[in-house]
């Protein structure tokens, strides 16, 4: 009831809507039922229009309800093990093209009344391409959607809802390619040939509006996407309900747009109401209430609400231990996921434990020497390092064989992420393993730096008198493997492969700084005025970036 009560107030003037009054409905039942909510994924991609029993069922719409897939935004936990600080919000081509295999293109199967020569190819031409396309063939994919448009033109009429079909497959095909100046005219067209055909309040207007929202959404043209989903959401809560997902897809959607927007309050009670819609649907262990959860969890993170997005991780992970078992990766990232939380808030003993559970799981199902396996231990090291700041007051002793257990970890670590980056280089090898590279680089310079950090704090705990030398040693390999292996693309154009460089250069700078102050070393003048300059020079590249990086979550 509370849905609906809350939706009734979302929708009743969706033009001049702007969430406050919205959320305020939402928001009053919400902190009753929601107080710990799951959320999760990314919206339906391929819009397909399936027109089954066109005549026998003629006078019934909710058959003719457009297949919409999820859409290609991905937010969530990051797949490598590398300390994610951002999230990336745009997809590649290859997560649109998975998600649409999910729930997206399907074979045509319409019986329809016309049939000739031209719907026969039409169909011939959508299967082929919707095979393609989940192939990755995108050139191949793109001509046989092309052929199906005309094939539809021609055998269906040119304002028939089967054309809309036609153009919303070609149009999302575009939109994986980011031809979007190519999509846009298309989903328009479908939209209007949609509204010609069915009227306005049509739940496949509403569908297709759901794309075109994901559309702009993906380009960050908030405004665009917001008024598209907040269309969706009348006509699918009219049509089909309050409490179908389908709606909770446009509700949560529209959530996202708000908090992109700086509207974080009333885009948490948008989201959190799309989860308990899945959760008493009896979707609450789906992958998409799973990927929801995740969104909302980060959404705590960057507003530093750990105990919250504490308890949705634990919830994640219970949904993944009761349906996956731990022997999948899955399980593991998100006990990785809640480890990491927990070592924000203090919980080091169990982030400890999960962490060696989860090297563990990893060691098992992978070989010994991949690079999440090398991330892992560097995740565990770094606990090992917090728990020596602890020890380093009572009991010395302790502290040193934590400082010796770190550093074996990162020196297995090092070496891990070394390996990959030398037989990458050596294979010259592109594509799916870029992304490797690019993690074995990340977490090689965060090892080395975490080495640094480690050196000082022995000298520190043992009271050893001169230049911490090892650290400096670790931070200038750390420098010296950047020049090496981050010179090159996609390492070159990745802000965080730049920031932990940029974090290297800092520790090294003041480690020489303070040498210098203390009297120790005055020939080092030169080499730290080159480090503050190349500081500067990275910083200058990272700002632009990092305010884009900041508006795109």
């Amino acid at each position: 009831m509370f849905v609906r009560q809350a939706a009734a107030g979302i929708l009743r003037n969706v033009r001049s809507f702007r969430s406050r009054s919205v959320i305020a409905k939402c928001r009053a039942r919400t902190s009753e039922s929601c107080s710990i909510i799951p959320i999760t994924s990314e919206y339906k991609s391929f819009c397909q229009y399936a027109f089954r029993n066109w005549e026998r069922h003629y006078v019934d719409p909710r058959l003719w309800i457009a297949i919409v897939g999820q859409a290609a935004i991905v937010v969530g936990i990051n797949t490598y093990p590398v300390s994610a600080k951002e999230v990336p919000a745009e997809p590649s081509s290859e997560n649109d093209i998975e998600e649409a295999n999910v729930t997206g293109l399907r074979r045509i199967d319409d019986g329809s009344v016309i049939s000739n020569i031209h719907t026969s190819k039409w169909r011939v031409y959508t299967d082929n391409g919707r095979d393609l396309f989940l192939q990755g063939k995108l050139d191949e994919a793109e001509n046989f959607f092309l052929s199906a448009l005309r094939e539809a033109k021609e055998g269906f009429g040119k304002r028939d809802p089967h054309v809309a079909s036609a153009c919303n497959n070609l149009a999302e095909l575009y939109r994986v390619r980011k031809a979007f100046e190519k999509a846009e005219p298309l989903y328009l067209e479908a939209i209007e040939i949609l509204q010609e055909s069915f009227g306005p309040e049509d739940i496949r207007v509403g569908a297709a509006l759901h794309n075109l929202g994901q559309f702009y959404l993906v380009q960050r043209k908030l405004e665009d996407a917001g008024r598209c989903y907040e269309r969706a959401l009348k006509i699918k809560g009219r049509v089909l309900g309050h409490g179908h997902a389908d709606y909770a897809d446009t509700m949560y959607h529209l959530g996202t747009v708000l908090y992109l927007q700086g509207n974080e309050k009333d885009s948490v009670v948008l989201i959190q109401d799309s989860i308990r819609i899945l959760e008493e649907g009896g979707q609450g262990e789906s992958i998409m209430c799973i990927k929801r959860l995740r969104y909302l969890a980060q959404i705590y993170l960057r507003s530093n609400r750990p105990e919250e997005a504490e308890n949705l991780q634990r919830k994640i992970l219970h949904i993944l231990e009761l349906t996956k078992g731990w022997d999948s990766m899955e399980t593991v990232f998100a006990a990785e996921g809640l480890a990491l939380t927990l070592q924000a808030v203090g919980d080091l003993q169990e982030s400890q434990e999960l962490l060696e559970r989860c090297l563990n799981v990893r060691k098992m199902l992978l070989p010994e020497d991949h690079i999440q396996v090398g991330g892992n231990m560097l995740k565990i090291a770094r606990v090992a390092m917090l728990n020596i700041n602890r020890l380093r007051r009572t009991n010395v002793s302790d502290a040193i064989a934590e400082l010796d257990k770190a550093k074996d970890l990162l020196g297995n670590s090092i070496r891990i992420a070394q390996g990959v980056l030398v037989k990458f280089a050596k294979d010259n090898r592109e594509s799916e393993d870029q992304k490797d590279g690019q993690a074995a680089l990340i977490i090689l310079l965060q090892s080395l730096d975490a080495l640094g950090l480690l050196e000082i704090t022995r000298q520190e705990v043992e009271e050893s008198p001169g230049h911490p030398l090892e650290a400096e040693n670790a931070l200038r390999q750390c420098i010296s493997f950047f020049k090496e292996f981050g010179m090159q693309k996609p390492a070159l154009d990745s802000p965080q492969v730049k920031t932990e460089y940029l974090s290297c250069l800092k520790h090294l700078s003041n480690l020489i700084s303070d040498s210098m102050n203390d009297g120790r070393d005055k020939s080092k003048t030169t080499t730290l005025q080159e480090l503050n300059d190349e500081i500067k020079r990275v910083e200058a590249e990272l700002s632009p970036r990092r305010k884009q990086r900041n508006s795109n979550f």
